[in-house]
């Protein structure tokens, strides 16, 4: 897990590396200040040598000033690493995200995403800075200082050792029970993320069936849940503080003790005795041990909850995208005909599992295809392996007489213009989202596409026309303006499929029927896909397909079905009675 976090560090891997270099030199000039105390104390302030007194005073000067630079530059340069190691991990991450499939996608809910984008990320940065740092400057104080320590009175140095391991036995038990609590409590933060952005997502929905308390109910439950095991988890580490505390009070009153025993049981010159300086230095270095401690007991925290995060965010960076390009591609696509060659398709990738079995269908290019059936008949899973969206389970589907796994993805998708069931505007103005379709369309380009969309006298209502302001979500144009906006993109693309699942649900049956007469007339080279719950928006296309239960029960044009099928007759009456075709 670590090294493939620190992959990321790359351009700010000096930064990284001067920083322990900078903190060694602070903890260097550190430790040799308490022998320089002690010296001035013994030789200066004792024996009143005043030009001593000086001699070291300027020396304390100076340490203390190489120290606190040291200090300065060891903090700039771990800030700067650990800000541009987080940035890159969400570079990483976000860039990895955009390789993926709709299989890897399903994986991870958005909410968890975002999580590991931010909360995720934030942890390991800090962590990052803390092992840079601290993780560098508490063992080579605690060693260095352990060193000094037995070169005074090597006896009196044990009872620092005997800290060490009772202190090193009791992190290990905190960390131990407090891990698997804080694994817990990210997982939640998915729940709290995913609560928060449905609810925002559909306040439209929420404030007009007045379901606020419900809402601000389902908000309390996962924040109550969090909050407890965030409680259950600081109950855990608490402990830390208290037997850091009992440790180093400990400590302090043992050197005290003995130290002041051998001060005066032994005098200052006796061979097995301590001088006041050395006493005053054994117990600066005990307080440079024991924050040591300290430091390495938060260091063991953050780890802790760290670890979790990192995993987290090592899954994924390491899920490797379901579809990727062949090793020799194809980069070119002849044309817009598609066949499906005993086609089944799991989302489990279980054949046991099938939502599609057995399709077989030629369409040969130019086509329009109307598709039809019941809600969860796969009409839209079927249209999704057209551009690689998804790769079929067990068959082939083939574009321009060739498997789409044969080709380039960014070619094959480029060919392939799909207008969702759930239509997507982002932030920016129309002109904007229409590009995504064509980024060097012109407004000639986007006006005429528009045109076909049916979306061109709408937009021209706008006070700013095309450069109207599209709030994120497009939640400030109508469904009906969303969809028509999506089938301009789309249109812009000049693909050889076109694909509009379900896209015109949300316009009137005339503006559905200007739509398809302007596809006819102006791109009639095109292979067309609608798939409609109204016969009146698939009746005049070349090809009729209805699906039921994954399969292709019956095809045929809108003439042969009203002759051979019971079941399109019986679609077409009643939605011809309840007046579908006059609305």
């Amino acid at each position: 897990m670590v090294k493939h976090l620190l992959k990321s560090v790359r351009q700010y891997k000096t930064a990284a590396i001067l920083t322990p270099i900078y903190v060694t030199g602070e903890v260097v000039m550190e430790v040799v200040i308490p022998l320089l105390m002690a010296s001035l104390i013994d030789n200066g302030i004792e024996q009143r040598n005043i030009s001593y007194i000086l001699k070291m005073g300027i020396l304390l000067i100076i340490a203390c000033g190489i120290s606190l630079l040291f200090g300065m530059l060891s903090s700039k340069y771990a800030t700067f690493a650990s800000s541009g190691f987080a940035s890159n991990l969400r570079h990483d991450m976000y860039y990895h995200l955009q390789d993926y499939s709709f299989g890897n996608i399903d994986k991870f809910s958005a909410s968890s995403l975002v999580t590991r984008l931010t909360t995720d990320v934030e942890n390991i940065q800090i962590s990052f800075q803390m092992c840079t740092r601290m993780a560098v400057r508490a063992p080579i104080m605690m060693i260095f200082s352990l060193f000094m320590c037995f070169g005074i009175n090597a006896s009196m140095s044990l009872i620092f050792l005997g800290a060490i391991t009772v202190l090193g036995i009791g992190l290990y038990f905190i960390m131990r029970k407090a891990y698997p609590v804080f694994e817990r409590v990210f997982k939640k933060y998915d729940d709290l993320n995913n609560v928060v952005g449905e609810n925002l997502h559909g306040i439209r929905v929420v404030k007009s069936f007045v379901r606020e308390d419900k809402e601000k109910e389902k908000f309390n439950h996962v924040s109550e849940s969090i909050y407890k095991d965030y409680v259950k988890a600081e109950k855990i580490l608490a402990f830390n503080s208290p037997l850091m505390q009992f440790c180093m009070y400990a400590c302090t009153l043992l050197i005290s003790w003995f130290g002041a025993q051998l001060i005066i049981g032994s005098g200052n010159n006796s061979e097995f005795g301590m001088t006041t300086g050395q006493l005053t230095s054994l117990l600066t270095y005990a307080s440079r041990i024991l924050m040591s401690l300290m430091m390495l007991s938060m260091v063991f925290v953050m780890i802790t909850m760290s670890k979790a995060s990192g995993e987290r965010i090592v899954e994924v960076l390491e899920e490797e995208s379901e579809i990727r390009d062949p090793e020799d591609p194809i980069y070119m696509v002849k044309d817009g005909s598609v066949s499906f060659n005993n086609v089944s398709f799991s989302y489990a990738k279980d054949v046991n599992k099938l939502c599609l079995k057995d399709v077989n269908v030629e369409i040969p290019s130019g086509t329009t295809v109307g598709i039809l059936g019941a809600t969860g008949s796969s009409k839209s899973t079927l249209v999704q392996l057209i551009p690689r969206l998804y790769d079929v389970t067990t068959g082939s589907v083939k574009v321009g007489g060739i498997d789409v796994r044969q080709y380039d993805i960014e070619t094959l998708r480029n060919e392939v213009a799909m207008v969702l069931q759930k239509n997507e505007l982002f932030s920016g103005t129309i002109k904007e989202n229409l590009r995504w379709g064509n980024p060097d369309a012109t407004d000639e380009q986007i006006k005429h596409a528009c045109q076909l969309a049916q979306a061109d006298d709408f937009i021209q209502a706008f006070p700013d026309g095309y450069d109207t302001y599209i709030e994120q979500g497009g939640t400030n144009v109508s469904g009906g303006q969303k969809q028509r906006l999506c089938i301009a993109r789309a249109l812009l693309k000049k693909p050889k499929i076109l694909i509009l699942d379900d896209s015109t649900s949300a316009v009137d049956t005339q503006t559905d029927a200007l739509i398809r007469k302007a596809f006819r007339e102006e791109i009639p080279q095109t292979t067309k896909f609608i798939i409609a719950q109204r016969i009146s928006s698939i009746e005049d296309a070349d090809l009729i397909l209805i699906m039921d239960g994954g399969k292709i029960i019956q095809q045929g044009t809108h003439e042969q079905l009203m002759k051979d099928s019971q079941l399109y007759r019986e679609i077409y009456t009643s939605q011809m009675k309840g007046g579908t075709e006059n609305e």
